[in-house]
C-alpha cells in the first residue's frame, strides 16, 4: 500500500467503458467493491458464508490489464478492489453490501484510512440489477451513520485480477498484514466510525 494526493472523480468512473466479468459457474453471481487496500477488502469477504471467493484487482481505469505498480504510480485510473462471487441462494447482494460500508470510511473521498490517493478511492460497482440494493444499502447506512456519504455507486467496469502475490494475502502473510493493519490502525478507526458494527 502507498500514499497518493490526486482524485479521480465519480463523473470519470461513469465515463469510462462499461465491461464486467461474469460469474464464473452457473447460479453464481459477483459483486465489484473498491474500498482501499485490497488485501483489507478481500478478507473482510473471503469468510462469510454463500461467498466462493473474494479476489483482488483493479477496476476503474483506463489501462487494459494493469500491474500492481502501474497503478500505485497512478494515470492508469484503476481503483485497488475486490470481487466476490457468491451464492444468492445462500447470501443476497444486499446483504453483501450492507457489510461493504462496514469495512470503509464512506465519507472520504480521497481513499481509506492510511491509504490516500486515487487507487484507494471507494466506490460500488452495481449492474443494472444490482443498483437499487446498492443505494438501498447505501441510504439505510447513511441514516445510520447521520452523515453524507462519498462512496458513490455506479454503473459495472472491467475487473482486472492483481497478480497471484496480492491474492490471499492476509492468510498467506498473517504477520505481515496484521503489521500493516494496525500500522494502519483501522480496527479503532472503523470501531470509532460503526462501533460494534465495524467490520475490520
Amino acid at each position: 500500500m502507498r500514499f497518493g494526493v490526486s482524485i479521480l472523480t465519480a463523473a470519470a468512473l461513469l465515463a469510462a467503458p462499461v465491461v464486467y466479468a461474469q460469474a464464473r459457474a452457473p447460479g453464481l453471481q459477483t459483486a465489484v467493491f473498491a474500498g482501499g487496500c485490497f488485501w483489507s477488502e478481500e478478507k473482510a469477504f473471503d469468510d462469510v458464508p454463500g461467498v466462493r471467493s473474494a479476489v483482488s484487482g483493479f477496476v476503474g481505469g483506463h489501462t487494459a490489464n494493469p500491474t500492481y505498480e502501474q497503478v500505485v504510480r497512478g494515470g492508469t485510473g484503476h481503483m485497488e478492489a475486490v470481487q466476490v462471487t457468491f451464492d444468492p441462494r445462500v447470501v443476497s447482494y444486499r446483504a453483501l453490501v450492507d457489510r461493504y460500508w462496514r469495512t470503509i470510511d464512506p465519507t472520504d473521498p480521497n481513499g481509506q484510512f492510511c491509504d490516500q490517493g486515487p487507487s484507494y478511492r471507494s466506490a460500488v460497482f452495481a449492474t443494472s440489477e444490482q443498483r437499487a440494493d446498492a443505494v438501498a444499502s447505501r441510504d439505510a447506512a447513511m441514516r445510520v451513520l447521520r452523515k453524507s456519504f462519498t462512496t458513490p455507486v455506479v454503473g459495472v467496469q472491467r475487473f482486472w485480477p492483481a497478480g497471484e502475490a496480492h491474492q490471499n494475502y492476509a492468510k498467506r502473510h498473517a504477520a505481515s498484514y496484521q503489521a500493516y493493519r494496525i500500522g494502519c490502525r483501522r480496527p479503532e478507526r472503523l470501531r470509532a466510525i460503526w462501533g460494534d458494527a465495524a467490520v475490520s
